[in-house]
């Protein structure tokens, strides 16, 4: 009876072991808006995770374990966000490869914070993410206080004297931007002549535009996204205003100029120097336009993220969120697809590089 009970046992473990299921694994996840109007974001975040953790595996995978990527969907909402962080924590996510907005982000970070989970985030860029967070919250992007100085500083050196607009959308990202543009414009001597809140999620918005014509708006910053900027940019143009429309890194997909069309040519905006073109990237970009992906936007910060917490592991010699974090703090330059990162005691890159874009044609390109 003994001897038919290992034979048993014996024969379960190989064919667990034939189906793959006894393999070591370890759970990560990206998170971000897998639906909703900010899905060309979780698109080119999921594009990124999956590839990364593709190429990860196919060189052994991290301390001799294979990656497992769960997909977490917020629609770049808060609330969702929070339901979402909860979700992954009870599928023993040990790290985040997110969260998109920064209104998701940071209500997503207290529960992975609570729950011993380890969040780099490719793109949430208020200042509040990392400075209100705890051991576990990163970022392989920049912050709205640098992005926002870079901006203003181009208005107060190329547009002085010229009848400028501050819109946002009223999120953590958006708001924070315009406000951090306003607050160097008024230190530069520059006076807005507009600041003004819109609503997400609408289609028409004529009586702004109207209000933008009658002050004489000659430039107009957008602190928000891609689809509202796009459509008050086309809607601008409809009326005959011809101000430039400066906006920032929630632009960078081809979805913008989808919704403008030729309204969109000229407009500027705010983001790193471009990855494709850095030499670190060359093969991974080369992966992805093998299978007709283009990297743009937060592609290739996404596959950082999961590349740089992939390394962190191995010289931890262990997946345990902290100490995975204490070792990012303490080490580096991490070597990744956007060249090299280190990092600060709150989880900030310490070296961000943005510059300005222009879209014209359909495409947008460093200036």
């Amino acid at each position: 009876m003994f001897r038919r009970t290992l034979v048993a046992a014996a024969a379960a473990c190989a064919l667990l072991a034939g189906s793959g299921l006894a393999q070591a694994q370890i759970r990560i996840a990206t998170a971000g808006p897998m639906t909703g109007q900010y899905a060309a974001f979780g698109v080119q975040m999921k594009a990124g995770a999956e590839q990364a953790v593709a190429d990860i595996n196919a060189a052994g995978g991290v301390l001799g374990q294979q990656l497992v990527l769960e997909i977490g969907d917020d629609a770049c909402d808060p609330r969702q966000a929070v339901s979402v962080a909860n979700n992954l924590v009870s599928r023993r996510v040990q790290f985040v490869a997110g969260h998109f907005c920064s209104g998701s982000s940071i209500p997503a970070s207290k529960v992975y914070a609570e729950e011993g989970v380890l969040q780099i985030s490719p793109a949430s860029t208020n200042p509040r993410y990392t400075d209100e967070g705890s051991w576990n919250t990163f970022r392989v992007c920049g912050r709205d206080d640098q992005q926002g100085l870079v901006a203003a500083n181009y208005i107060l050196s190329n547009l002085r004297g010229k009848r400028v607009a501050i819109l946002h959308d009223n999120s953590a990202y958006g708001k924070g931007l315009a406000d951090e543009v306003k607050k160097v414009m008024n230190a530069g001597g520059m006076q807005e002549t507009l600041y003004q809140a819109y609503v997400a999620g609408e289609r028409d918005y004529s009586a702004l535009v109207s209000r933008l014509q009658q002050a004489n708006i000659e430039v107009v910053y957008f602190g928000g996204y891609h689809t509202e900027t796009g459509l008050i940019v086309r809607q601008m143009r409809e009326r005959g205003l011809q101000a430039l429309a400066i906006g920032a890194d929630a632009l960078v997909t081809n979805e913008y100029w989808q919704i403008t069309g030729p309204a969109g040519e000229g407009t500027l905006m705010t983001f790193s120097s471009d990855p494709r073109k850095r030499p670190a990237a060359a093969d991974v970009v080369a992966k992805f336009r093998a299978r007709n992906i283009d990297p743009e936007g937060y592609v290739l910060y996404t596959y950082a993220a999961i590349q740089i917490w992939a390394e962190a592991a191995k010289r931890a010699g262990t997946t345990d969120p902290r100490r995975v974090a204490e070792t990012l703090k303490a080490q580096g330059p991490w070597q990744s697809v956007l060249g090299p990162i280190s990092f600060d005691r709150k989880g900030d890159v310490t070296q961000p590089d943005y510059v300005f874009y222009v879209w014209r044609g359909g495409s947008y390109s460093e200036m």
